[in-house]
């Protein structure tokens, strides 16, 4: 399965970014672009430009590459509805990003390991595919070999008290979460304007 095994910070100075996992501190000490030149980047952005920032944006926040991204977009598109909405729903509901958004992970990448690696169950079921898209009803858990090892290097205390979004719900007792409801645009946190994206592949 391809993915993206670059330097990340780089990746989010270049659109002038900081991650949204917190993760980054290259980042925060150099608020440029990298290269020789990023100091003297200072021209203003065009209109192609500041679309195709927010749409690396989106990409770099949920961990997909351009054709994956693009794919998704697509299929938004083809759906009923508002096509940005379409997109950033389905880009929730894939499995890596439930399994963080739960809060059993600090970062999505550390997500998506954890299906590559065969440690989540889907309904009962083994899933390895981090972007297998949940539905409602769906049922997230951890493998029970996985699982003791989990609680016992994690403060369950703290995964107890933690907020979880109103479309999930958490048992971190069992170390299950369940879909409740699709995600509406408020239930999202990804600091992304959709709408410029939706320019972007329109043009």
């Amino acid at each position: 399965m391809a993915r993206y095994t670059g330097p990340t910070a780089k990746r989010w100075r270049r659109i002038g970014q900081m991650p949204p996992d917190g993760s980054g501190t290259a980042v925060g000490r150099r608020n440029y672009p990298p290269g020789q030149h990023g100091l003297r980047r200072g021209a203003k952005l065009s209109e192609y430009a500041t679309q195709l920032r927010e749409k690396q944006k989106a990409r770099y926040t949920y961990g997909l590459l351009e054709r994956q991204f693009r794919n998704y977009y697509r299929k938004a598109d083809r759906q009923s509805g508002v096509t940005g909405e379409n997109l950033m729903r389905m880009l929730e509901l894939r499995l890596d990003n439930v399994i963080f958004r739960l809060g059993l992970t600090e970062t999505r990448a550390e997500a998506r390991q954890l299906v590559t690696h065969g440690h989540v169950r889907l309904n009962g079921k083994r899933v390895k595919s981090p972007s297998c898209e949940v539905s409602t009803g769906d049922e997230v858990s951890l493998s029970e070999k996985f699982g003791k090892g989990y609680k016992e290097r994690t403060d369950m205390d703290a995964l107890k008290s933690q907020g979880t979004p109103a479309w999930l719900t958490l048992d971190a007792a069992k170390l299950t979460g369940k879909v409740v409801t699709e995600p509406g645009r408020g239930d999202i946190d990804a600091a992304v304007n959709e709408q410029l994206i939706v320019e972007f592949y329109s043009r």
